[in-house]
């Protein structure tokens, strides 16, 4: 049966402003390459409509020539879209972290993801809650334009009362957003609750958003592993940042011997005030994680539990250099592991698939001579939802198992 093409809709009677696509595709976020005609009112930042190559209704997205996602779709289907639905996306955003267990209770946690962009139909958007303090990141000028308007929505979904909102100045320059990198009514820091654990969050320091809420059941299960080993569990976190996970193994594992490392000093110090506000003691070491496992190798020191909690270490999909950091540092972590010790390693390349990075951990072993008994495999919790046509926003894989 021959396929019936509806007419294209005359240039006439298309919803301004608009733009074309030259080529089929469902990510939300579109390139130049892709792009075809716009009309002559679609300006950056626009909310505009989006035609496909048969001039049919493709969706809506926020438009920005002179950046490098020229086009971030926000919605695909016939519906016209207009500020308004834009409102409800935040709502809908909100809606699934209320009904998400845990998140707001104080016997879990008061900090969590809000809007995690894409994932939730807001391409350009981040927005983390900590207690009553929402930490916005931008990398959008569409969403640049509206903060201002979304933020007393959102304070009145969520019950908060500050924002920072923050602009890394790299992203500024792409996206020609001419504002300060960070504005809003914050205090320079908040502290929050995690699992028991306090933690102060340093706006003025911090990476992102502030806080990796991430990893947050991630942190609390390692707390469990090392309470099942017992108090005289020896823990080393590599690439500690502000001790997240040396926390959650000292006060849930109840483990005596924690050494966190990192070679950011600020990042140390926030470690430091971290454990002060828990009461505890945990040995922190600021100095890059290769060079602190290489000595720890020299001088013959083994772990029961190694975490390994590298920042993003591959940028775009030729990086070689950045899998060769992974597998090295991995390396190392295994020749730190007493036999059958717990091994936590984690990426948070969105480039690199779980597939590629469980081969390259399994290449730094078998390269020393050790075996992994591969035991789970994790990721970020449920308020870092991963849409079905940007499955790379499942940026955080971490691979459970034992070092033999």
């Amino acid at each position: 049966m021959p396929i019936i093409r509806k007419p294209a809709i005359p240039l006439t009677e298309r919803s301004h402003p608009w733009v074309e696509l030259k080529y089929f595709t469902y990510h939300p976020q579109v390139y130049s390459r892709m792009l075809g005609h716009a009309s002559d009112d679609a300006r950056a930042g626009s909310l505009v409509s989006v035609y496909d190559k048969d001039g049919q209704r493709f969706g809506a997205g926020f438009f920005n020539p002179s950046a490098h996602v020229p086009l971030r779709m926000l919605h695909h289907g016939q519906e016209v879209v207009d500020e308004a639905f834009l409102e409800k996306l935040l709502d809908r955003a909100c809606d699934l972290r209320e009904k998400l267990p845990g998140l707001g209770d104080p016997a879990v946690t008061d900090a969590y993801r809000v809007i995690a962009s894409d994932a939730d139909s807001l391409s350009g958007l981040a927005v983390d809650r900590y207690n009553d303090t929402l930490s916005v990141e931008i990398h959008s000028l569409g969403v640049h334009q509206r903060i201002a308007k979304w933020l007393p929505r959102l304070h009145a979904r969520l019950g908060t009362k500050k924002a920072k909102v923050h602009v890394d100045p790299s992203i500024a320059r792409i996206e020609r957003i001419n504002a300060p990198a960070v504005t809003g009514d914050a205090p320079p820091a908040v502290k929050i609750r995690e699992h028991g654990i306090r933690y102060e969050v340093d706006f003025t320091t911090g990476h992102k958003t502030g806080f990796f809420c991430d990893q947050r059941e991630n942190r609390r299960k390692v707390g469990e592993w090392v309470k099942r080993l017992g108090p005289q569990t020896r823990v080393a976190d590599m690439c500690c940042y502000t001790g997240g996970f040396s926390l959650a193994a000292k006060i849930l594992g109840g483990a005596e011997d924690v050494t966190g490392v990192d070679l950011d000093e600020k990042a140390i110090d926030q470690a430091k005030r971290n454990m002060n506000l828990n009461n505890t003691r945990i040995n922190w070491v600021h100095t890059d994680a290769f060079t602190w496992a290489r000595q720890m190798m020299a001088n013959k020191t083994q772990f029961d539990v190694i975490v390994l909690d590298p920042p993003k270490l591959v940028f775009d999909r030729e990086d070689v250099e950045g899998r060769i950091k992974y597998r090295d540092l991995n390396g190392l972590a295994i020749q730190l592991a007493k036999p059958g010790a717990l091994l936590v390693t984690c990426s948070c390349s969105g480039l690199v698939s779980e597939n590629e990075f469980t081969e390259i951990v399994i290449a730094a072993a078998h390269h020393r001579g050790r075996k992994l008994q591969f035991l789970e495999s994790t990721g970020a919790g449920p308020d870092h939802p991963v849409m079905s046509n940007c499955p790379e926003s499942r940026y955080l894989k971490l691979l459970w198992a034992r070092v033999l």
